[in-house]
């Protein structure tokens, strides 16, 4: 099949990449011509482990190329996916205008007929704006679809190639059997193909990632109450997750959740409530407790050293705001850090894959970076893990202690043994435990 992707982020990327993979010809669109022309190199921008070695070997069968011109990509296309950002405005609602200016110069270089796809996570409504872009802008025949993405960074290209289900919004037969037979090869092992009305699939995305988000926020709102009355917030995780109606994921307490979907999602479900008359009482309090929880660290920190962090130096363990991928947004550890800096405390940081972004977006030179996850304990007064990178989990911790200034750790993602540091001499501070 003859598919076009406009947008070559991380949902773009990976989409292209992956139907370029089970043997479609895939032609995605950047307007950052430095981006492509790197992209044409196979140089990828973001890490996301096995997604440079597929597209690496797509370029070069042939399947997947990259321009910047829409006349390169929409013409004799079957399928166009719009996979462009939609970053939230300052009240919280999704900016739509990179999905409808796509949408506009899909219209315009279209030759025949074409089933549009949005791909972007978008709100309630957005296939009817596209529609009417489209519309106002081509006499050729069209659909619109809803496809929405439910990729986790990290796992991107498994959760493509073996999704747990596919979610196809459409109004027309002919375009929903398009799309049936382009997810035909991924989901040969039975895993659902769900038909549904655009507007429902347009909200199963959002849906989707506040329920994880609300679960997330509960348990640190139980973690906070474990620690007010002497419960340990790993046996409770694990006596409610064994009860088959809950399950045992994302029940995981830590600093909150960040990255580029849940905080984003959201605040886009909470302004869509608002917009239909609707206060949606139970995100708002999921969003509160995720912003407070962020500097939780912090605080224990302030309240081990009774405030006195001016001239301190700590070492910070993990930036990205989850491991095995280098993504920032909405990160713990930037909050956490500006605080440090803020009361004039030092910082020296290590992260496997995220610090060339830290220093081009977040952090700059206001940090000492370090090579190796050891080389930032070297005379720092206390070690703060903020990402569960697996290369942090094991440690020498008699190397640890000899480096540090004192043996105090500050464990944001519970993964330290607190009785196994306790023999060792060092002070532990867990997330409700």
């Amino acid at each position: 099949m003859r598919i076009a992707v406009i947008g070559t982020g991380y949902v773009g990327l990976v989409a292209g990449t992956c139907f370029a993979e089970s043997g479609n010809d895939v032609v995605c669109i950047d307007i950052d011509e430095e981006k492509v022309a790197k992209l044409r190199a196979g140089v990828v921008p973001i890490y996301e482990p096995g997604l440079e070695e597929l597209l690496k070997r797509n370029v070069h069968d042939g399947r997947l190329k990259f321009t910047t011109k829409y006349e390169e990509a929409i013409p004799n296309a079957q399928v166009a996916f719009i996979a462009v950002g939609t970053p939230p405005g300052e009240d919280g609602s999704a900016d739509m205008k990179y999905v409808l200016s796509a949408a506009r110069s899909v219209a315009k270089n279209m030759t025949g007929y074409l089933v549009v796809v949005d791909k972007s996570t978008v709100p309630v409504g957005t296939a009817r704006r596209v529609r009417a872009e489209i519309a106002a802008g081509t006499k050729h025949p069209f659909d619109v679809v809803s496809n929405p993405e439910f990729l986790k960074e990290g796992a991107a290209i498994d959760d493509f190639m073996k999704p747990d289900r596919v979610v196809i919004g459409a109004e027309s037969k002919k375009a929903a059997d398009v799309m049936e037979e382009l997810y035909g090869p991924f989901v040969r092992t039975g895993k659902p193909i769900l038909q549904m009305d655009i507007e429902s699939a347009e909200l199963t995305k959002y849906a989707a990632n506040a329920m994880l988000a609300t679960r997330i926020s509960f348990m640190n709102e139980i973690a906070n109450l474990c620690s007010k009355v002497g419960g340990n917030v790993d046996m409770v995780r694990k006596g409610i997750g064994s009860d088959d109606r809950i399950g045992s994921r994302f029940l995981f307490s830590g600093v909150g959740y960040g990255g580029s979907c849940f905080p984003k999602d959201v605040k886009a479900v909470i302004k869509t409530a608002e917009q239909h008359g609707m206060d949606f009482k139970i995100l708002k309090a999921v969003e509160s407790v995720n912003e407070a929880q962020k500097q939780l660290l912090f605080e224990m920190v302030t309240a081990h050293f009774k405030g006195a962090l001016a001239g301190r130096t700590f070492a910070v363990w993990g930036l990205a705001f989850k491991p095995n991928t280098d993504d920032m947004r909405e990160a713990p550890a930037v909050v956490v850090i500006d605080l440090l800096l803020a009361a004039g405390a030092k910082v020296v940081v290590h992260d496997p894959e995220a610090m060339d972004e830290a220093k081009r977006h977040h952090l700059g030179e206001r940090v000492t970076y370090a090579g190796k996850p050891m080389d930032a304990l070297a005379g720092a007064d206390a070690l703060i893990l903020v990402t569960e990178w697996n290369e942090f989990r094991r440690p020498d911790f008699e190397a640890v202690k000899r480096l540090l200034k004192q043996p105090v750790i500050f464990d944001g993602r519970n993964i330290y043994p607190r009785k196994t540091l306790a023999d060792l001499g060092f002070t532990y501070y867990g997330i409700g435990c």
